[in-house]
C-alpha cells in the first residue's frame, strides 16, 4: 500500500507538468507560459519585416507561419527570452490577406495574428479584366514549394525518344536538377556517370486552371540538344492528343532563339502534320529573360512574346471535342529535355552540358 501511494503521488505530479494545447498551458504549478509583444502584426501592402519579442517559462521554444507569403526566423530559442523576425512579401492582389504565427514552448501555444493590407491596384500588370489568382516569384528558400509543385520521375526514352532521365530534384550522385536560386527557378540538364539527367516540374497538377492569362519570364539554355518548354496539359488526361496540349513556348538548341507556340488536339497535331504552330526569332532568348504568355478563353487561344502576338487559334464553335478540347482545367509544365524527336534532329553536343533554363516568375491571372 505504501508503494502504491508513492506511485500514485508520482503520477499526479507528472500530470501536473502537462498543460493545455491552446495558448498557455494550465493545470499545474509547473505549467509553461508564453508572452509575446506585440500580440498582432499589421503589414502594409508593400510588405516588410517586424520583430516579435518572446518570453517563455519553458526550456526552449520555436515558431512557424501558416502562409507561404510570410516567413519567420528565430533567435535564442534555447533561452527564455528571444525574438521572432517576421517578413511579409508584397501583396500583389487587391484583397486583404491574413496569416497566423504560432509560438510553441512545451505544450503551450501562443498565436500572433498577421494582417496585410490590399494593394490599391494589382502589383503585377495584366490585361483589363484579369486579376492575379496564383504566382511564384521564386524568391523564398532553395527548393520549390511542395504544396504547389510536383517533379516528374521518368527514365530516358519515356516520350519523344528523349535522352534525359527526369528525377525528383536531385540526381543519384547528389547534383541538383532543380533549384531556387538568385530569384529564379533553375532547371539543370547535366551528365553524371554516363547518364543525362534533367528536371520536369508541374504547377498545381491536381487542380490546374480553366481559362486565364498565364505568363512566365524565362531565359533559355544554349547548345545543340537542348529542348526547353513552357506548356500545359489537362488535369484529367486520358489520351494524347485527343485531350489537348497547349505549348506556350518551345525552342530547340540547334535553332537558337527561334521560339514557337503550338496547340495539339485530335484534328490538329504533329503526328498528322496538322498542328497549329507559329514560330518567331526572339532576339537574345538565350542571353536574357523574355516574357512568354498565353491568353486562353472559351473562344480562343492566343500566345505572346514580350507582349507581341504570336499564335492565334479560334474555337470553331462546333462543340466538337476533336477540334476544341480546351474547355477544362489544364496545369503548367516547365521542363528541359535533351535530344529526342525534335531537340535531337541535328544531333546533340554534350560539351554544352550542364545547360540551364531559368524561370524568373510564373503568374496566373483570371477573370
Amino acid at each position: 500500500m505504501i508503494i502504491n501511494s508513492i506511485l500514485l503521488s508520482l503520477a499526479v505530479a507528472l500530470m501536473g507538468c502537462g498543460g493545455g494545447d491552446d495558448d498557455n498551458s494550465s493545470g499545474g504549478g509547473n505549467a509553461v507560459t508564453i508572452t509575446v509583444q506585440p500580440a498582432s502584426l499589421d503589414f502594409s501592402a508593400e510588405g516588410g519585416t517586424y520583430n516579435i519579442a518572446v518570453t517563455t517559462t519553458g526550456k526552449e521554444w520555436g515558431a512557424y507561419a501558416d502562409a507561404g507569403w510570410v516567413t519567420v526566423s528565430t533567435a535564442n530559442t534555447t533561452k527564455q527570452q528571444g525574438t521572432v523576425t517576421v517578413t511579409a512579401e508584397a501583396n500583389p492582389t487587391t484583397t486583404i490577406r491574413t496569416a497566423t504565427i504560432t509560438v510553441m514552448s512545451g505544450a503551450a501555444r501562443k498565436q500572433v495574428a498577421v494582417t496585410q493590407a490590399a494593394a490599391t491596384s494589382a502589383a503585377y500588370p495584366a490585361p483589363d479584366g484579369y486579376s492575379l489568382v496564383w504566382h511564384d516569384e521564386f524568391n523564398n528558400g532553395s527548393e520549390l514549394n511542395a504544396d504547389d509543385w510536383t517533379h516528374e520521375v521518368q527514365n530516358s526514352g519515356w516520350v519523344n525518344n528523349e535522352l534525359q532521365n527526369y528525377v525528383n530534384h536531385v540526381t543519384p550522385g547528389g547534383s541538383l536538377v532543380t533549384e531556387v536560386k538568385n530569384g529564379s527557378l533553375q532547371i539543370h540538364c547535366l551528365k553524371e556517370n554516363g547518364k543525362i539527367y534533367s528536371g520536369r516540374v508541374y504547377a498545381r497538377v491536381k487542380q490546374g486552371w480553366k481559362y486565364g492569362y498565364i505568363e512566365a519570364r524565362i531565359k533559355l539554355p544554349k547548345g545543340k540538344g537542348t529542348w526547353p518548354a513552357f506548356w500545359m496539359m489537362p488535369v484529367n488526361f486520358t489520351k494524347w492528343p485527343d485531350d489537348g496540349e497547349i505549348d506556350i513556348m518551345e525552342e530547340v538548341g540547334y535553332h537558337p532563339n527561334y521560339t514557337s507556340s503550338s496547340i495539339h488536339c485530335e484534328k490538329y497535331n504533329h503526328q498528322k502534320g496538322t498542328q497549329k504552330t507559329e514560330e518567331r526569332f526572339t532576339s537574345g532568348a538565350e542571353d536574357d529573360f523574355h516574357v512568354y504568355a498565353l491568353e486562353w478563353t472559351g473562344d480562343y487561344i492566343k500566345t505572346y512574346v514580350d507582349g507581341n502576338p504570336l499564335l492565334n487559334f479560334d474555337n470553331d464553335g462546333t462543340g466538337d471535342y476533336k477540334t476544341w478540347p480546351f474547355n477544362k482545367e489544364f496545369y503548367v509544365i516547365f521542363n528541359l529535355a535533351w535530344g529526342g524527336a525534335w531537340g535531337g534532329q541535328q544531333g546533340v553536343d554534350e560539351s554544352v552540358l550542364p545547360a540551364t533554363m531559368q524561370i524568373d516568375y510564373i503568374r496566373v491571372f483570371q477573370k
